[in-house]
């Protein structure tokens, strides 16, 4: 699949700049190394021959596929000639504007890169299950007791209980919900309390996953 031909190189529209490849019909024998190894479009093949179709998407300063090709049936024009129409269009100082905007753009993908991975070694969410007799301890009005002077909240909470009987016998219940942070800081500091308060209940913790 072939590279849509660029209107212009570093400002320059493309058709000023003399880079293409020029093919010596009479040395090429056709092995079509240089129609496979070009990634923009710029040869095809014709009757046994390469045949340069985009020399316009050619990429300015590649020569892979002279360097590549088994028979010398490929040449470039003069570099001097792409030297001039830098010198004529002043090409230096547009390049130091597009590199500067260059290291802007990479500056900025490394801090968000940073920031992401920051975030991702942060405990945002987990899962706790536990279990125990829920009947005569007001576990849940604790819980809202322990959240209230925290960032944090409890959701997705279930109590499953064998019948509702049993819950006031003291009959083992179960019991699972999400701890997340309500404002995407770290909930490691917060656990502890949770597990100490299970315990403090006589409460068992099953499982915890960090979601």
């Amino acid at each position: 699949m072939s590279i849509p031909t660029p209107e212009r190189w570093h400002g320059i529209p493309r058709e000023e700049v003399p880079w293409y490849p020029i093919v010596d019909l009479q040395a090429c024998i056709g092995c079509e190394l240089c129609y496979v190894t070009c990634g923009r479009g710029v040869y095809d093949i014709r009757d046994r021959k390469a045949i340069v179709t985009q020399p316009y998407a050619c990429m300015v300063g590649c020569t892979t596929c002279a360097m590549v090709c088994p028979t010398d049936a490929i040449r470039f024009a003069d570099r001097d000639l792409v030297r001039r129409v830098e010198r004529e269009h002043k090409i230096l100082q547009v390049v130091k504007k597009e590199a500067k905007t260059k290291r802007s753009k990479q500056e900025a993908q490394k801090a968000r890169a940073t920031a992401e991975e920051a975030l991702s070694r942060l405990t945002c969410r987990t899962r706790l299950e536990i279990a125990g007799a829920f009947g005569d301890k007001h576990f849940l009005l604790q819980l809202q007791e322990l959240i209230a002077d925290h960032p944090m909240d409890l959701v997705d909470l279930e109590l499953h209980v064998p019948t509702a009987k049993g819950l006031a016998e003291k009959t083992p219940a179960f019991m699972r919900f999400d701890v997340v942070s309500t404002g995407q800081s770290d909930i490691q500091a917060f656990l502890p309390l949770l597990r100490d308060l299970a315990r403090r209940n006589g409460f068992v913790l099953v499982n915890e996953v960090k979601l």
